[in-house]
Order: C-alpha cells, then sequence, then structure tokens
C-alpha cells in the first residue's frame, strides 16, 4: 500500500454519504455503561492505542472488558491490547494488522487522540472488522470520522484514506477527556472552528442541500466556540465544557460527513500537511497548527483578492487565539527559527498538484503562501501581492 499524493479528494457524484458512527454514547461515566454495547460488537476485541493513552484508559476500560458491569453477569471479553507507535504509518499498520491476525480479533477498540483512532480505523477497515472508537482527548474529530491520515515514520502527512463506513460505535466519556492535558481541548477548538473558515470559501456558494446544510451547520460550530470556549476552558468538567467538547469532537465531525471533502479540509489543513514535513513542527497538536493553517488562509484571501470580509475575520481570530491560547505565527509555533528553504519547503508540499489548497476559489502559488505564513498578525491592508 505506497501512495504518495498529500491528499485523495472525493468525488461529489458519490451516491453514498458516511455521515455518523451507529451508535454514540456521550456522557460522564459514559464507558462503564458501555459494556452492551462493546459486546455487540464481538467477543475478541484489539485494543489499539498510544502506550500512554492505553494507561489512562485501562482503569476506565478494564471493568467493562471483564464483564464487571454491575448487574450483567457478562463473560469477559477476550482482548488483547497493542500500542500502534508513534505516527498512523504504513509501517505501523502491517504490525497492527499482524497482532489482528493472531489474536483472532473480530473487532477493534480505537483508544486515544487522533493518530491512534486514525490507526485503529484504518485497520478495522482493512480487516473488515467492526470498530469501537473512544477518545481520550478533544483534540479532534477522528473519533468520528470515516477517514484516516497517514504519515511517515518520521511524521510527514503522505495521503488520507476514505473509509467505506464511520465506526460502528463512538464512547465520549467526559471524566476519561478531562484527564487530557487542557492544552488538547484548546488544540481541538482549532481544528473544529476551521470547518467555517474552510467549507464556506470551497462551498459557500453551493446550491446543494446536504452541502448548504454542512456549511450553515459550520457557522452554528463557530458561533458555539467563540461563545462559549473561553468559559469551557475556565471551568473543565462544567456543563459549557461538556457542550465545547460535544462540538469539537460529534459535531465537528457530522460536518464533514454531511458535506464531504470540500467542506473538511482547504488552505489550513493544506498549510498543517506542508508543516509536518519539518521537524521542528512536531512538537506541536494538529489543531495548533490547522488554527494557524486558518490565519493563513485568510491572508491569502486579503492578499490575493483585496478580500475585506476576510481581513475581518483573521482580526477577530486573532483576538480568540489571544484568549485562549492558540498559536498565531510560525514564532509561536515554535517555528521562529526556520530556515528560508524549509519554509519554501513547507509552502511546495501545501501547494502539491493534489493539495486541497486548490480547493480556494483563486490559484496560489508557493510564493504567495510564503507572504501569507510569515505575515498572519500584519496590520489589515499591508502586504498585499498580485495575482
Amino acid at each position: 500500500m505506497t501512495q504518495t499524493s498529500t491528499s485523495t479528494k472525493t468525488d461529489t457524484s458519490i451516491l453514498s454519504l458516511t455521515i455518523a458512527p451507529a451508535c454514540v454514547l456521550r456522557g460522564q461515566n459514559a464507558l462503564a455503561r458501555s459494556r452492551e454495547a462493546i459486546a455487540r460488537l464481538g467477543k475478541r476485541p484489539l485494543i489499539v492505542g498510544g502506550s500512554n493513552s492505553l494507561a489512562i484508559a485501562k482503569p476506565f476500560l478494564q471493568p467493562i472488558l471483564q464483564g464487571a458491569e454491575a448487574g450483567t453477569g457478562a463473560p469477559p471479553l477476550q482482548f488483547a491490547e497493542i500500542a500502534y507507535g508513534t505516527d498512523c504509518s504504513e509501517m505501523s499498520l502491517a504490525n497492527l494488522r499482524e497482532a489482528a491476525a493472531t489474536h483472532e480479533a473480530d473487532f477493534i477498540i480505537g483508544v486515544g487522540g487522533g493518530k491512534a483512532l486514525d490507526a485503529a480505523k484504518l485497520l478495522a477497515y482493512q480487516c473488515q472488522i467492526p470498530i469501537a472508537t473512544i477518545p481520550t482527548s478533544a483534540a479532534t474529530c477522528a473519533a468520528w470520522t470515516a477517514l484516516s491520515n497517514i504519515y511517515s515514520e518520521q511524521g510527514a502527512f503522505q495521503y488520507d484514506v476514505t473509509l467505506a463506513r464511520c465506526p460502528d460505535l463512538l464512547i465520549l466519556d467526559y471524566d476519561l477527556i478531562q484527564t487530557a492535558p487542557q492544552r488538547t481541548l484548546v488544540a481541538g477548538i482549532g481544528d473544529a472552528i476551521a470547518k467555517w473558515y474552510e467549507a464556506s470559501v470551497s462551498s459557500g456558494h453551493s446550491e446543494q442541500t446536504m452541502i448548504v446544510s454542512a456549511v450553515q451547520q459550520a457557522r452554528i460550530l463557530r458561533d458555539i466556540l467563540f461563545q462559549k470556549s473561553a468559559i469551557a476552558l475556565q471551568e473543565p468538567g462544567s456543563e459549557t465544557w461538556q457542550e465545547v467538547t460535544d462540538a469539537v469532537v460529534l459535531l465537528a465531525g457530522v460536518i464533514g460527513g454531511i458535506g464531504g471533502a470540500q467542506c473538511r479540509t482547504v488552505a489550513a489543513h493544506a498549510v498543517h500537511n506542508g508543516l509536518t514535513h519539518l521537524l521542528a513542527s512536531h512538537g506541536t497538536l494538529h489543531g495548533e497548527k490547522v488554527a494557524y493553517g486558518i490565519l493563513v488562509q485568510l491572508r491569502l484571501e486579503e492578499m490575493l483578492q483585496n478580500n475585506q470580509l476576510a481581513a475581518t475575520a483573521r482580526q477577530q481570530l486573532l483576538k480568540f487565539y489571544g484568549e485562549i491560547g492558540l498559536p498565531q505565527t510560525l514564532d509561536s509555533l515554535g517555528l521562529g527559527d526556520i530556515s528560508l528553504t524549509e519554509l519554501q519547503r513547507s509552502a511546495e508540499i501545501a501547494c502539491n498538484p493534489n493539495s486541497d489548497i486548490h480547493r480556494l476559489p483563486f490559484k496560489v502559488v508557493p510564493e504567495q503562501l510564503m507572504a501569507a505564513m510569515v505575515s498572519t498578525t500584519a496590520p489589515v491592508g499591508e502586504l498585499k501581492v498580485k495575482n
């Protein structure tokens, strides 16, 4: 399985839609009440996750796997577990497939953050068995989506794979999510709010019913995050925190499911993909790079189209980012010292012919993208570039 493109674009004429998991369980103590739903998927699960995530989730998972849920009298599940590695890579997936075959797994339980869940989902897809996803943070909507991103062993984005269906079961346990560092929720907010800025520019003029719906849902998601994020971060575990967690993990997934690829990724994610090819970027989270990428996308609209709405939106986002702690510049991403050659390499990858950046309604070349990448906090009207 070898591919080198930086995107797998979806034909908008495809008849089937992969909108949602078959079942979503959410709430406090949700895992403890999920035994029946998990047991419906099979008897021999392989649990796939990151080493840290598996350790954190173990106290939550162990009782239901061993059949200790109160009043069930259910026999224990014959489970095995394996750490996926550091990246969802082709080598990692080969090891996971071998583990699944050795254990004779009849379903997968994915536990962890975005890369762990992407690996688990793709493993289940390749083995043609069901999957339950259990996010351990609110950093992405990966627990929901029918999509997996593939990285190199060095952590550079390679391509994505569209899956045949969303997970069979998603368990969003607020108590488990709350064990994650607050930074992960901040990153998740950055990843989720990108839905509006990407969907509106690529699909805002569409008259297709499902895409119109997705774009409007993206606007609602943006408004929820603007209104509630700061409060949620000040009050972990509160009702507002739960609403923001739902928005980031669930509603963001709904938008991608209804609208498809063109409502899912445009320039912000293309910038992320390019940045992953720089070793210095690997200390930052997916959503942090995507959040910075939104500013870059708005800057492109401003510079290349003289779009004053984009300029206003960028200033609004800069204020919001300052309030909740999202990166605004290359420097705040820890990339202030990269060379011009590295910046150009990142921009060239982001502008690859197959890149989602070309969903923008205007042409972008690497030199223009580089100019936008170094001017995300520029005053409105500064550094305009001709087409």
